[in-house]
């Protein structure tokens, strides 16, 4: 028998360490990991025997069987399912090739209690160093002849032989440690196997040790003892389940350790038959927003496995659920007709997102705080949706909440326009990535003197929905930096003291300032405006109507999708005592190149508070210090 040492790659020999001698407690999920790994397993060859009938004929019942060895101190966790050939071995339990291996390790060196963490991240199979200070894997894959057995003390190498292997599938043998004797008891497996894993649908049985009667004789030979329910949990009646195997399948469907908010459990009878059992998790998974990150909801046919990957089933802006659904009426090759969108499968679709959303509403609706967590942790990827599935708008409108100047609570659409002003036309908002910095932007300053709530949208999703949805309620959405403001259309108890005199007085003012800043000022910006929406500030720059919305350009130039700036309206407060004074200045004699120091400053004043750089600093510097040179002089 030939004999390969290799080493573990870099980020499994750190982890393996972290596992054996970092986690302390809840030690006992081992067993459920390496179990549910054992499931997954046979899934995977149900699957490809549909095609392939000769991979699993010689032994067609799947099973998972625990065997005890009390005198060498070893647990032996064997499935018939799929199996593993060397390069699998290698690269399944010698590597992490999945992304977020270096969250996993700063969130398992930063929890007290890191095993909640072990299944989100996938590296469930070296828990097994919690209890055990070597593992030998055997294994065998299906459709071939030769074994393969891996063994490792977890200490950054392992070794690869080949071995003699009678049938398909993989075991696992735990070498415990001294202290772990407790995981080669035959009642503590019992339990364990209750607690955790009652739900599997595969039979996992026990070995019994071998029994002596008072003559000597054999009780039993080492009989096999089934621990576990071994049906479906979704195809039992919601009766017959309990709340703890509830919880205990989302810890199995779903890797993870958290409880879930929300479980549907569901049948659907009539053209298209398909039963379902759903979760909604309780705190949001590291890689909600990684471009790789799959949804989880595995997809089965009359209980066999089909695909974990089925991405005509959910949404992408429904990837938050986890669970299983199960139809009878999809061909058992659906996985090849995928990608020429299925009919039914599309059907099914539609049925699982109007079920979801109608579960959602009654929770907001009823609710309300209970509702705000799952926003919280899941409201930006469902507004992705308002883009990417258009015909459930308005019920994902009805969904959404938004923090808005006027609180720093969530409200809702409905909420905005029960408050509207008498007068206003327009859903306003303001968009960015800094929630604090939008609240203190000058283009909102009219508006909260106006007493007209303004929407803060800081999630990057928002630049997006907001242009392609219009409007809620016959209201259109307008972006307080983009176009007119058009605020002398709302009503407000100020507006009795600034008459439309002294308006046409300010105008005429700063008609000279404008017209010089806009020579000095030639290319740099698209045109130069007094203003209505600023009452504390100077400047500010907004967008031209009908142009591209400032935070949205941004993003798409950081994309490299846009290639230029776009040229921006510069706003001018008519009422600011500096830009009073300048109107004054203009007036004199030889102020002209005093003004075209300050008409620079006041456009590089606008771009920093857009969060932009000035056009060139030096410059700026130099005219920051003759200005203020001046004011000292």
């Amino acid at each position: 028998m030939s004999e390969e040492q290799l080493s573990f790659q870099a980020e499994v020999s750190r982890l393996l360490d972290i596992v054996a001698h970092s986690l302390y407690s809840n030690k006992e999920i081992f067993l459920r990991e390496l179990i549910s790994n054992a499931s997954d397993a046979c899934d995977k060859l149900r699957y490809l025997a549909v095609t392939d009938g000769d991979l699993m004929k010689d032994d067609p019942d799947f099973r998972i069987d625990l065997e005890i060895d009390s005198n060498a101190n070893t647990l032996t966790i064997s499935d018939n399912g799929i199996g593993m050939n060397r390069q699998e071995l290698i690269d399944n339990l010698g590597t992490i090739a999945r992304s977020g291996t270096s969250a996993f390790m700063e969130q398992m060196e930063s929890s007290k209690d890191g095993s909640n963490l072990i299944g989100q991240f996938g590296v469930g199979f070296y828990s097994s160093y919690m209890v055990a200070d070597k593992v030998s894997v055997t294994s065998r894959r299906a459709g071939e002849d030769q074994g393969w057995q891996w063994d490792s003390d977890g200490k950054g190498k392992f070794t690869i032989a080949e071995v003699e292997k009678p049938g398909r599938g993989t075991s696992i043998t735990l070498h415990l440690k001294e202290e772990q004797k407790e995981y080669s008891e035959e009642l503590r497996l019992r339990t364990i196997i209750k607690t955790y894993s009652d739900h599997i649908p595969i039979p996992i049985r026990l070995k019994k040790a071998p029994e002596k009667n008072e003559d000597g004789s054999i009780e039993n030979n080492g009989d096999w003892e089934t621990l576990n329910s071994a049906s479906a949990i979704w195809t039992r009646s919601k009766s017959d389940v309990t709340d703890e195997q509830y919880k205990e399948f989302y810890h199995h469907v779903a890797h993870a350790y958290d409880d879930p908010w929300l479980r549907e459990h569901f049948r659907v009878e009539g053209v298209l038959e398909y039963s379902g059992l759903l979760y909604i998790p309780g705190s949001k998974p590291f890689d909600l927003f990684h471009p790789d990150r799959k949804h989880g909801v595995k997809l089965y046919v009359r209980r066999v496995f089909i695909t974990d990957d089925c991405q005509e089933l959910i949404p992408a802006y429904m990837r938050f659920l986890k669970g299983v659904i199960d139809s009878e009426d999809l061909p058992l090759n659906i996985s090849r007709e995928m990608l020429q969108d299925n009919p039914m499968l599309r059907k099914i679709r539609g049925g699982i997102v109007k079920r979801v959303l109608g579960i959602l509403d009654k929770k907001a609706e009823n609710e309300q705080e209970e509702y705000l967590k799952f926003w919280e942790n899941f409201g930006s990827v469902l507004k992705e949706g308002l883009y990417e599935d258009l015909p459930q708008k308005d019920a994902l409108l009805k969904l959404c909440r938004f923090k808005s100047i006027k609180t720093d609570s969530w409200i809702s659409l409905a909420d905005y326009l029960e408050n509207m002003k008498e007068g206003q036309e327009h859903i306003y908002y303001i968009s960015g990535e800094d929630e604090q910095a939008l609240r203190r932007s000058p283009q909102i300053e009219g508006f909260k003197a106006k007493d007209v709530d303004v929407l803060v949208l800081h999630d990057p999703v928002d630049e997006f929905w907001v242009t392609s949805v219009n409007e809620y309620e016959g209201k259109g959405f307008k972006s307080v930096t983009r176009g007119g403001a058009d605020l002398n259309k709302i009503d407000s108890a100020d507006d009795k003291d600034d008459s439309s005199k002294d308006k046409e007085e300010d105008k005429a003012e700063l008609g000279a300032l404008l017209g010089y800043m806009k020579l000095t000022l030639e290319g740099e910006v698209k045109d130069i405006r007094s203003s209505e929406r600023l009452t504390d500030s100077a400047v500010c720059l907004v967008a031209d109507e009908g142009d591209m919305d400032i935070h949205l350009e941004r993003i798409l130039r950081s994309h490299k999708q846009v290639d230029e700036a776009s040229k921006r309206v510069l706003e001018i407060n008519p009422k600011h005592d500096l830009v009073k004074r300048l109107s004054d200045l203009i007036k004199e004699d030889g102020a002209a190149k005093e003004l075209e120091d300050i008409a620079w400053l006041l456009l590089d004043q606008a771009r920093i508070l857009e969060g932009q750089m000035p056009s060139d600093a030096a410059t700026f510097a130099q005219r920051m210090s003759r200005v203020m040179g001046k004011g000292l002089s």
